[in-house]
């Protein structure tokens, strides 16, 4: 099968499109016929060497397609079934076919999704959902926090915290052109991240970041409020955080990574793909999608690097 491969870590331009071998899937796993892949920015640190992954690699956290074949002991899904799906542990979407644990995979079957749409859930608003009520424990009227609020993640983060409850809930962004964009998924205020300082307290505060924006993060705080670390756009070196602060002024730092938490709890996390699926179908949640061509997958990595983006890239296959 044809598939996008890391043969060596570097910039965009190291991507291939090559030929692969695809196994038959194994007990408990699903092979997925990929009809759009989600580019993320999960997938530019394997590409950059940042997390270690065996070379040649096939990058790619979440699809959407059809059932190809059934590994032994799945009995929920068809072959046919047109469904969405969290690749994300073992990788590999940036292609033609994938396999990954039926755990991870959600039947679309009477939700009137388009799959280019599909393919833009698993990873944003699966964690979002997760981020706000599995990590953050959101409780309704809480005020929300949310940087990097016109990217894909982010998009995703303000719209489940409305659904969950919260009450003020504002965005940061790192230019202008990005304050519209933020606003229409779900914020009462996008700010320019700079200009935050004064926009506090919050009772949660959710940082993809990194750098400074953590530093400043925690003095946003309101006491017993949280904060979620996820991330480190920003490329900057790591920011400690004195734990002697913490029990002074009452208040959480907590972690979230969406690989380890699907190789750890994949039923859980597939309940929460669910629900960001039936979310997406009701209206409740929605996708700014912009579809590429598979061979464009170094374009695609460009734009998410350039920080130019707002909602989400899909790779059509």
């Amino acid at each position: 099968m044809k598939a996008i491969t890391i043969p060596e870590f570097g910039g965009a331009d190291v991507l291939r499109l090559a030929e692969v071998e695809l196994p038959a899937p194994g007990p408990g796993q699903v092979s997925i016929d990929v009809s759009y892949a989600g580019a993320n920015f999960a997938e530019i640190l394997y590409r950059q060497g940042v997390v270690d992954v065996p070379l040649p690699f096939v990058p790619g956290i979440e699809v959407s397609g059809r059932v190809r074949a059934l590994g032994p002991g799945v009995e929920h899904l068809r072959v046919g079934q047109p469904v969405a799906a969290l690749t994300i542990v073992d990788s590999g979407g940036y292609a033609e076919a994938v396999n990954t644990s039926a755990d991870l995979v959600v039947p679309l079957d009477g939700h009137g999704l388009e799959l280019g749409v599909a393919a833009a859930l698993p990873s944003n608003s699966t964690t979002a959902f997760l981020v706000l009520d599995r990590v953050a424990r959101v409780a309704p009227g809480e005020s929300v926090l949310v940087h990097a609020a016109a990217g894909g993640v982010g998009s995703q983060l303000g719209q489940a915290a409305r659904l969950l409850g919260a009450g003020r809930v504002v965005g940061t962004v790192g230019s202008p052109a990005k304050i519209e964009a933020a606003r229409a998924f779900g914020y009462d205020e996008v700010v320019l991240r700079e200009q935050v300082a004064g926009a506090g307290p919050f009772d949660i505060v959710v940082d993809m970041v990194g750098g400074p924006v953590r530093r400043s993060s925690l003095d946003l705080l309101a006491p017993m409020g949280r904060m979620v670390v996820m991330g480190n756009a920003s490329g900057a070196d790591d920011v400690g955080i004195p734990a002697n602060e913490l029990w002074f002024t009452n208040r959480t730092v907590s972690g979230f990574n969406l690989a380890a938490f699907c190789a750890a709890f994949p039923a859980e996390a597939g309940r929460a793909l669910h629900r960001a699926v039936a979310a997406a179908a009701s209206g409740q949640v929605r996708v700014r999608v912009e579809s590429l061509r598979l061979e464009q997958a170094a374009q695609a990595h460009r734009r998410i690097e350039s920080g130019r983006t707002t909602g989400k890239l899909v790779l059509e296959v």
